[in-house]
């Protein structure tokens, strides 16, 4: 399992470098890592365990997409993050696994959340945004007609690539400490 942990911190690396380098993850590197998942997940659960290992390793690898396309899914529509974010995140789940792609992810969106703002108020631009933030916020209590629009200048694109290269090499970190534990504790 460490292989394919290992193999969607490399991932994560290379949107990282693309998504800095250009504001985009290419769909090759997304959805290639996920299809090769879906291949190579299964053939490693038939050589451990049989045809039923098989089985179980693909579901497993297709439920970690599925679970990982979730929450990022949701917030690409409400027009939050970009498809190669959400494609990267759906990868990963399907390299680790539910589990620990939803630990991935989770770390990623914490990461993010630190960072934004630092790169908000680098940018002077934190207070002003937050100030318009919690004015959107307000909208559902609104009338239909007093609703807000946020200003297209307020709307920062963030380049979530790095957040998530980071989110998943803290996964990596911890997957790898909570199995030393466990061998050191013995069965």
């Amino acid at each position: 399992m460490i292989y394919f942990l290992t193999a969607a911190v490399l991932v994560a690396a290379l949107g990282a470098w693309f998504d800095w380098r250009t504001g985009h993850i290419p769909n090759g590197l997304t959805l290639g890592a996920g299809a090769a998942a879906l291949v190579v997940h299964p053939i490693v659960g038939l050589l451990a365990a049989g045809p039923s290992g098989a089985l179980g390793s693909l579901l497993g690898a297709a439920l970690g997409a599925l679970a990982c396309l979730c929450v990022p899914g949701v917030i690409f529509f409400l027009g939050g993050m970009g498809g190669g974010d959400v494609k990267l995140f759906a990868a990963i789940g399907a390299l680790c696994g539910a589990s620990d792609g939803f630990r991935a992810e989770s770390y990623s969106l914490v990461v993010a959340l630190v960072i934004a703002p630092a790169y908000l108020a680098h940018r002077g631009t934190l207070w002003r945004t937050l100030g318009q933030s919690i004015a959107l916020l307000a909208n559902p209590f609104r009338r239909a007609g007093a609703r807000r629009s946020p200003p297209p200048e307020a709307m920062t694109w963030f380049r979530l690539g790095p957040a998530i290269f980071l989110g998943t090499a803290a996964m990596l970190i911890g997957s790898i400490s909570e199995m030393f534990g466990r061998a050191l504790r013995g069965p």
